[in-house]
């Protein structure tokens, strides 16, 4: 008879005793006599992976179907570009997992995944070869399944650092959940999945041996451990604190591109609100009337060829129209907490998002009550992994983050120093609740900011370049993978100098 048992890991530290209970059923689901389980939601694994077509969109495609099929999709790895493994005379693959929780049994569960490959279009081929499509339950709540045409866990997990990175991602360094010990038990290591991640090679594996991870983004896919890649500021308000009315004709604004881009710009920030203290708030009309002349305009110089343009707003309206216009990315100094559309509208524009951390909005920000914090950055990661955690939960996967712990934004000056010095701690602290959301690209954007000035004494914006090169050196070598600046050619050299450190340090 086939089996499917619940166990109860003594491991790690910790004790689970629950096993069945009374909500499960057990009856003859099928001719071949599989056991099947009814009960009440599961926790689950899937593994996704592609080689053939747009595979970002297979991977789209897969996940809409598994949340009309019954699977809530709860967190989303990193994404993975890999090496064929066994059969390697075939594309690269993306790989990437997802948790969830169904109610649907675990031959349910299979029923619908081979279900959802056919409807793609995927069929029959050798072993381990092209696949169009392909999912993977790795993990059914507390159980192992073993029956002719379902073993759980899946039998070579532990050999593939496709499957285990991403199937890493998913967890955190502190548990999270009654079922995650049974998972941890599962593993072929008695140290638990953390350790059989390790045998295998671990994080080093990552950026070599055909497995890097990479961001989706215009019509690349991004491995942002590479290099620092430098953010300009276009700014295009008459209130900003540093170039505000520098740029008010589409003219001075495309110079200004221009400058950039021969400065060796990577992505274009565009900002047609003022965010800083104080500013006053404009309506999505105006913001637009605002910025879609100059990036329609930007969107036809031949320079920008190969340059990704961001939007900074925290309105929804404004980032769907502008990624109609061409922008590729959003950047919302709110994190969602300004326009409750805005996850949702990410979600489905389906384009990378940068969550910064800041509490209130720029009117409210640096009222005493938003810059009381006992550990600015635990608090910090708990907050900003708060707002991505929403964003996730809205259909925006871990694999379109940036995290940004807005520097300057609801912080004093000894706040912005302990997060430039403290860039590691953030991830480290998001880390114990996501290991996907610790690995994302950072941002930071220091760039001529208010405690500069106070610590240099200089009032005057421009003046703090130099004091901006220092602060944004401190964050690459934190562990920052954007910076956001003003100057693009000094912050440039400093970006090149910090990267050739990290490299020989590596």
């Amino acid at each position: 008879m086939n089996l499917l048992k619940s166990l109860a890991p003594i491991k790690f530290g910790y004790r689970i005793t629950a096993t069945c209970r009374a909500c499960f059923s057990f009856f003859h689901s099928s001719a071949d006599a599989s056991v099947e389980v009814h009960s009440q939601e599961q926790e689950v694994v899937i593994a996704l992976g592609s080689n053939v077509g747009d595979r970002l969109q297979n991977f789209d495609e897969a996940l809409q179907a598994m949340k009309k099929s019954g699977v809530q999709i709860t967190r989303h790895a990193c994404l993975y570009e890999t090496e064929p493994a066994y059969v390697t005379d075939q594309p690269q693959f993306l790989n990437s997992a997802v948790r969830g929780i169904t109610k649907l049994g675990p031959h349910e569960l299979l029923g619908v995944l081979k279900k959802i490959e056919k409807d793609m279009g995927r069929t029959d081929g050798i072993r381990y070869g092209p696949r169009l499509i392909d999912l993977d339950i790795l993990f059914y709540g507390r159980f192992k399944v073993h029956s002719d045409i379902l073993t759980v866990p899946h039998e070579r997990i532990w050999e593939r650092p496709f499957v285990m990175a991403p199937l890493m991602d998913l967890l955190g360094t502190d548990i999270d959940s009654d079922t995650v010990p049974y998972w941890h038990s599962f593993a072929n290591h008695p140290g638990g999945l953390f350790e059989s991640w390790k045998n295998l090679g671990g994080e080093s594996l990552i950026g070599k041996d055909g497995m890097k991870r990479v961001l989706p983004i215009g019509n690349q896919l991004w491995d942002w451990s590479k290099r620092t890649s430098v953010m300009g500021i276009l700014n295009l308000t008459p209130d900003s604190f540093s170039d505000g009315g520098n740029y008010p004709s589409v003219e001075a604004a495309v110079s200004q591109v221009r400058l950039m881009v021969a400065e060796g710009v990577d992505i274009i920030d565009f900002g047609a609100q003022s965010t800083r203290p104080m500013a006053s708030r404009i309506s999505p009309e105006e913001e637009l009337d605002r910025l879609l002349p100059v990036l329609e305009a930007v969107r036809q110089m031949p320079e920008v060829e190969g340059k990704l343009l961001s939007v900074d707003t925290f309105y929804s309206q404004v980032a769907s129209e502008a990624v109609d216009k061409g922008a590729h990315m959003v950047n919302d100094v709110s994190g969602g907490q300004l326009d409750p559309g805005m996850h949702n509208v990410v979600a489905a524009l389906k384009v990378p998002y940068v969550a910064m951390h800041m509490r209130g909005d720029p009117s409210t920000m640096q009222n005493s009550g938003n810059l009381q914090y006992s550990d600015v950055c635990k608090e910090v990661a708990s907050e900003l992994y708060t707002r991505v955690r929403d964003a996730e939960l809205s259909g925006i996967p871990a694999w379109r983050i940036v995290i940004d712990p807005g520097i300057g934004f609801s912080k004093k000056t000894e706040h912005n120093l302990d997060i430039l010095m403290g860039l590691p701690t953030i991830r480290s602290e998001i880390a114990k609740t996501s290991l996907a959301v610790s690995h994302v690209p950072m941002l930071i954007g220091p760039s001529r900011k208010r405690f500069l000035g106070e610590i240099c004494a200089h009032s005057t914006a421009a003046d703090r370049d130099p004091a901006t090169v220092a602060s944004v050196t401190t964050g690459i070598l934190g562990g920052a993978n954007i910076v956001r600046v003003h100057n693009v050619k000094d912050n440039l050299d400093a970006a090149k100098l910090c990267d050739a450190i990290l490299l020989r340090r590596r």
